[in-house]
């Protein structure tokens, strides 16, 4: 058996996995330019989602009043059209000129403020299709186009992609986070030819997350805008681990070996890492709210891609351009942070109690933080154009907050007594439904009324009306009026119109051509009042109200609403803007605490397996959520609302994620307590671990603040904000409380530990001894070895068995005296 089976032959599973990967990597780069290839035409498949209500559980009003809409009625595509700048004559040309546009359903404009102010006026145009319908979206094209010379702001549903516009920002979001990524890894890096490497690699797992995003058919904006840059944001220390682990071992390797030994110690250092990370993903998916499973399967989705590319392409990329990673090697830009060290180890005393109070003061505060559960209150540092407007229309004319009442069909009088009830409130500026449009000379399309009536509203003759009615109770099978005769046979309004167009237009009644053109336009608008306010099941009352969208008034409104409509009907369903804040209110709490609970447990569940303790996770923890409570402490100090996702999506991130910065520190600790004494070892952990958090959290920082200053999305930006702003917080607490905390909690780290074995004291000796033994330690350098023979120089080590002998005279120099003490 030659050398080289006989080295394969010793090898641990691990490492042979590794060596079969850094062997077949150019398989595995043909595997990965077919996915490349594959994903950059799926991307296109995925179905992005812009409306957050539809995340909504199936059970909250708001959701079922959706469905129930979308089933029953049809939604007219509308604009509210702001021309400022515009005399009222001229306003009054626009609107003729406007109606005639293919497409255009109706233009109302008037003389009130509601529609002219300060020389401004106000169109409010509706389309012959929805708002995503190409005939509405051709005819906003030319409405645009007609109103090119004047001061235009246009607002509303139709026309206003708010993916189109946040893929825009993303795109420049992206630019600016791979130039500062750049930056860091430049300072950060060892060699200038790792960098391309890492960037390879992780484009690779973002084009592969976004190209298999389809697998759940649709996902929300906020996931598809967001996640590309959370990915490389959140996973790109695992590239810089193995990365780091490579450069170590090709100093006394060659490079095929080098890869492999530093695959096979990255793989469990990387997933150790990521566990933490999937654990604060993992909790978003038991959200009510399911915008937080979408984002969450997305997220880990990118992390489990992440990590794949790391394993199974990255060593493949650092063997085949090794030689140029040799060649390019450059002095370290990180400086070391010893005075940091030594800081931490003086104010060990002084740091924690006033960390014990930022605590307090974070929990009590993020506790009142004035969240928000709709947008029309929050603001952004970057705006697009419909905001803009929006603000501009608002500003002039006022908000809309429009509501929709949806109740049993079927009983045009109790619908009307309801709506008169409605319109008599204070709180409501308008309310319309089939009962309260007015037909004609002063009848609504919902009273009855008899053939003699109905023949003085016509002008028909009194013996048609009567043979129209008998037509219409047999076509009713209400065949008893027929015999008992129809004179006292009142009908609604509006179904005998339709009924009477259905005759003409079926040849079987003639009227004259006035009475017939007449008849045509009625049926134009009593069709469009069908669709939208009648349906099978349900009527759709639809009310303007003097509210604004989001406040505790408007809420016990709705509770008032309800009330109103249970004197007429035993159902009722409120749909809006504001009936949507409140069930995403009523569902915050439940949230909110299941993810903190299910995040904290999922953690320290990885953490105590990690470090086998049960003391020093708790430590870890309590860091990282004090970092969480300061953070949404801002928004109250501040006095500036906080989109209630923000804090459910960042608080799990930075639990998940930040706390490896935490972890980085705490391995160092832990394995270099049991070689020098507790203080040192607190310097010499923040020498080594701040390479790998200053450059994690520099470029999870830069990420979320980016897209909290260049997202236009309330959303979205709020997410950036508080997660650039939390992590920059952690990485405080980290590098400058959890040292002390580390220092002073020994003891309860000790007690804790799930494994008996006690921590060796650390001997100190100089000058010429016999070590015969398993030491650990500094002799005139790091040893770990079992040996026998003589020292000349210096021990300080645990010695774990046999004896240090001194032979000579001790030689302490100044910098080792007093160096086993604590």
């Amino acid at each position: 058996m030659n050398s080289t089976e006989q080295s394969d032959k010793k090898q641990s599973p691990i490492e042979r996995l590794a060596a079969f990967i850094v062997d077949k990597r150019k398989a595995f780069y043909l595997l990965y330019i077919g996915l490349a290839i594959f994903c950059v035409f799926s991307s296109g498949w995925v179905q992005v989602d812009n409306e957050l209500t539809d995340y909504l559980p199936d059970e909250t009003e708001t959701r079922r009043g959706l469905t129930v809409m979308d089933e029953e009625f049809v939604t007219f595509g509308t604009n509210r059209i702001m021309v400022d700048n515009i005399p009222f004559s001229r306003a009054e040309e626009l609107v003729s000129q406007l109606e005639e546009i293919d497409g255009v359903k109706s233009v109302e404009f008037d003389d009130t403020e509601e529609h002219y102010k300060d020389g401004a006026a106000l169109f409010s145009v509706t389309y012959d299709g929805e708002a995503e319908d190409q005939v509405s979206l051709d005819a906003l094209a030319q409405v645009k186009e007609v109103l090119s010379g004047y001061d235009v702001y246009v607002t509303g549903d139709t026309g206003s992609s708010m993916s189109d516009s946040l893929d825009q920002e993303m795109q420049v979001v992206m630019l600016i986070a791979v130039v500062i990524i750049l930056l860091v890894l430049l300072f950060t890096s060892q060699t200038y030819m790792e960098i391309p490497v890492l960037l390879a690699t992780f484009g690779m797992a973002a084009l592969l997350n976004k190209g298999t995003n389809f697998m759940f058919g649709e996902i929300s904006f906020v996931s598809n805008s967001v996640a590309v840059v959370l990915q490389l944001a959140l996973a790109i220390d695992y590239a810089i681990i193995l990365c780091h682990r490579y450069t170590e071992e090709r100093t006394h390797m060659d490079a095929r070996e080098a890869t492999i030994t530093a695959l096979s110690k990255a793989i469990p250092e990387i997933a150790g890492s990521s566990l933490t990370t999937l654990s604060g993903l993992g909790a978003m998916c038991f959200m009510q709210f399911g915008i937080g499973r979408d984002l969450g399967l997305v997220l880990m989705k990118s992390i489990v891609l992440s990590l794949l590319s790391v394993f199974t392409l990255m060593p493949g990329l650092l063997m085949s351009f090794s030689s140029l990673i040799d060649r390019t090697h450059h002095r370290s830009f990180v400086p070391k942070i010893s005075a940091l060290g030594r800081l931490a180890v003086k104010s060990r005393f002084i740091m924690p109690p006033i960390f014990a109070v930022l605590l307090v003061a974070g929990f009590l505060f993020s506790n009142k933080c004035p969240y928000v559960f709709g947008m029309s209150t929050l603001s952004t540092y970057t705006q697009n154009e419909s905001q803009i407007a929006q603000q501009k229309v608002d500003g002039t004319f006022g908000q809309e907050n429009t509501l929709a009442v949806l109740v049993p069909t079927g009983d045009y009088e109790r619908e009307g007594r309801l709506l008169r009830d409605l319109e008599a409130m204070p709180e409501v500026d308008s309310v319309l439904g089939l009962a309260n449009v007015e037909a004609m000379d002063g009848y609504v399309l919902t009273d009855r009324l008899n053939p003699r009536q109905f023949a003085e509203l016509t002008d028909l003759d009194i013996e048609v009306a009567r043979l129209l009615y008998a037509s219409y109770a047999v076509d009713e099978e209400s065949y008893g009026r027929v015999v008992g005769g129809v004179d006292n046979y009142s009908v609604p309004l509006i179904d005998m119109f339709l009924f009477v167009y259905d005759l003409i237009d079926d040849g079987y009644v003639t009227l004259d051509d006035d009475m017939t053109e007449t008849l045509e336009d009625l049926h134009t608008q009593l069709t469009d009042a069908q669709l939208q306010l009648k349906g099978e099941h349900y009527s759709r009352l639809v009310l303007q109200l003097a509210l604004p969208e989001e406040s505790k008034e408007t809420f016990q409104f709705l509770n008032t609403l309800h009330t109103t409509a249970a004197k007429y009907y035993d159902d009722c369903l409120l749909v809006g803007n504001t009936t949507s804040d409140y069930d995403l209110s009523s569902s915050f709490s439940n949230d909110n605490l299941l993810i903190s609970i299910l995040t904290i447990v999922f953690v320290i569940l990885v953490l105590v397996f990690t470090f086998k303790s049960s003391g020093l996770p708790i430590l870890l923890i309590l860091v990282i959520q004090g970092s969480v409570w300061i953070n949404f402490s801002f928004p109250y100090l501040m006095k500036q609302n906080l989109f209630f996702l923000s804090y459910l999506v960042v608080s799990s991130i930075q639990m998940g994620a930040n706390i490896d910065y935490a972890i980085v520190i705490a391995n160092r600790y832990m394995e270099l307590k049991q070689i020098m004494p507790l203080k040192e070892a607190v310097v010499e952990s923040l020498n080594e671990a701040f390479p790998t958090i200053i450059t994690s959290g520099t470029i999870l920082a830069s990420a979320g603040v980016l897209i909290g200053f260049l997202s236009s999305n309330p959303a979205v930006s709020s997410i950036g904000i508080c997660l650039g702003r939390g992590t920059v917080i952690s990485i405080f607490l980290v590098m400058g409380i959890l040292p002390q905390i580390l220092l002073l909690g020994d003891i309860i780290i000790e007690k804790t530990a799930f494994t008996l074995k006690s921590r060796l004291p650390i001997q100190t000796h100089s000058g010429t001894m016999r070590v015969s033994g398993h030491v650990r330690g500094y002799i005139s350098g790091v040893v770990d070895a079992d040996f026998n023979g003589t020292v000349h120089g210096t021990i300080n080590a645990a010695v774990e068995a046999g004896a240090v002998q001194q032979d000579g005279p001790p030689e302490l120099p100044e910098d080792t005296k007093g160096g086993g003490q604590r």
